[in-house]
């Protein structure tokens, strides 16, 4: 049988082992390309990174694409190639939300691809302020979460920041119960981030309703905790299992089985026009009546879609509001210009987020 195995799938290694030769000539001819792109750059000190290019460049070999591959594939297949070009013309940094092994990390390596050097941040605060001071490059924070709405906190620090939105990940989140053993014996606490518990209070709550819940900076530093203390159990995911050396006790315990956080990436640089673009920004209104519906009219009048609204208080006045909407379209596209020029007559307030290719 091993014999006849064998014989008939030589054939078919050999057609692979002479495709792979001819694969890796060719992503050495594109190295080689992209380093005269990097010193091109150079000289007209553009940014290494551009995402709208690299989601047009993904967009266009999906379409080109006759399969097997779906296009899942071919996404994660050229963000590493294209990541990994990057890394040739210059290393480049990204702050999230730490220690290791948080979603956030996650989400890092799924937008940038595996050649990015991640800085791992105690709070979103020293991400925006890792970014703002030179540190990175980029931020990757948390913008909402499907379950739970929007994290308040990286709101309030995108009202204060000179920053940018360039970028943005749609994240599944699968939260397991880790633990030393692999079992709750002698387990008496449950900790996670303050959202990853809300997202499991119900299943927490069926069949484990004996855990006290802790909140703590980070999923992954909640796992750092149970890897030192057998009396806790942490919520988190597969990364901070294996990097803490943790055993999954259960898993895929989220309330909502289609659990996503989204995350938006921040810099300094504006991304260009993808032709799949959304528009983040942030209103006031004047106080007069009517205010808000004839602050969104002009959207509406000029065929822009809006995709998101939140609301935040102030905090510079009684029952006064900002509000934070995505649209699609770029600030550059046509429409959009109309649009917000017509928009900022109308408000008290404007600030626009960033211009950013759309989740993939």
């Amino acid at each position: 049988m091993d014999d006849e195995l064998n014989s008939r799938l030589k054939p078919l290694r050999d057609r692979i082992d002479a495709i792979d030769a001819q694969l890796i000539s060719l992503l050495n001819q594109r190295a080689a390309v992209a380093l005269e792109v990097g010193e091109v750059k150079k000289h007209f000190n553009a940014p290494v990174f551009r995402p709208e290019r690299e989601q047009q460049v993904i967009a266009r070999l999906q379409g080109m694409s006759d399969g097997p591959l779906a296009d899942d594939h071919i996404s994660a297949i050229w963000r590493e190639i294209m990541a990994a070009s990057r890394a040739l013309e210059k290393t480049i940094r990204a702050a999230y939300l730490g220690p290791v092994g948080t979603y956030s990390e996650q989400a890092m390596h799924e937008y940038f691809g595996q050649s990015i050097e991640g800085l791992p941040c105690p709070s979103i605060d020293e991400v925006f302020r890792s970014v703002e001071a030179g540190a990175a490059e980029f931020g990757v924070v948390p913008v909402e979460n499907s379950t739970e709405g929007a994290v308040s906190r990286t709101l309030d620090l995108l009202l204060q920041t000179q920053l940018v939105i360039g970028g943005e990940l749609a994240l599944p989140i699968h939260h397991n119960l880790l633990s030393l053993n692999g079992g709750l014996t002698g387990v008496t606490r449950v900790c996670a981030h303050a959202q990853a518990l809300a997202q499991c209070q119900r299943w927490l709550t069926a069949n484990a309703p004996h855990l006290e819940r802790q909140a703590v900076a980070s999923n992954a530093e909640a796992a750092r905790m149970a890897a030192e203390d057998p009396t806790i159990a942490a919520i988190a995911g597969d990364r901070a299992a294996t990097h803490y050396g943790l055993q999954v006790a259960y898993a895929l315990i989220q309330d909502d089985p289609h659990n996503r956080t989204r995350f938006v990436m921040i810099g300094k640089e504006p991304a260009g026009v993808s032709g799949n673009d959304q528009t983040s920004l942030i209103l006031s209104v004047k106080n007069e009546p009517g205010a808000l519906v004839k602050l969104l009219e002009p959207l509406a009048r000029h065929g822009v879609s809006m995709t998101r609204f939140e609301s935040r208080p102030a905090r510079v006045g009684t029952w006064e509001y900002y509000f934070y909407i995505d649209f699609e379209g770029h600030r550059d596209d046509a429409t959009v210009v109309e649009a917000l020029a017509d928009l900022e007559k109308k408000a008290a307030f404007v600030k626009i987020l960033g211009s950013y290719p759309r989740s993939r």
